[in-house]
């Protein structure tokens, strides 16, 4: 069994003058929500072995405010790049690669691909707002035979 969760990243600020997108920090709400989701999700006793998130600030710190929540150790954060705007064959690509041993993995990234992505894999969930979790349960051995399958379970939690 594999389990996939993607999470689009906590709301972030839009008043921070001259930052480029990549660079858009966290809002408030966002500082307080990511860590909540984390807390659920720690409830629910699912801890991922990895988090995979896009290297921009916003997704960064969601990234690692649920890693914290999670009791998950900041060495199971890794960055990659082809997050950052990513659509949902791109998103896919970045799971193919994941290490077969995880068990349950977690993807931090951004809309509209993680939108896109949940619907194309649930049928039923066609907007992920600002720090939903939805969470894919494949019955499979590998990755790349999980990116091919459709979940056996499917979850879906928002912040509100």
């Amino acid at each position: 069994m594999k389990t996939l969760v993607l999470v689009r990243h906590a709301k972030s600020a839009w008043d921070a003058p001259g930052l480029d997108d990549h660079e858009r920090p966290l809002a408030e709400r966002g500082l307080r929500d990511a860590p909540e989701m984390g807390r659920r999700l720690a409830e629910r006793g699912l801890v991922p072995d990895l988090i995979r998130s896009s290297t921009a600030i916003r997704a960064r710190t969601t990234a690692k405010l649920l890693a914290q929540a999670l009791g998950v150790g900041a060495d199971r954060v890794e960055l990659d790049e082809r997050l950052y705007g990513a659509m949902p064959e791109e998103i896919l690509d970045v799971v193919r690669d994941f290490d077969a041993a995880a068990e349950t993995a977690m993807v931090v990234a951004h809309d509209p691909g993680l939108s896109d992505l949940a619907f194309a894999l649930s049928g039923t969930i066609e907007h992920m707002p600002t720090c939903a979790v939805a969470e894919f349960t494949f019955d499979v051995g590998t990755w790349a035979e999980a990116v091919e399958a459709d979940p056996v379970e499917t979850r879906f939690d928002t912040p509100r």
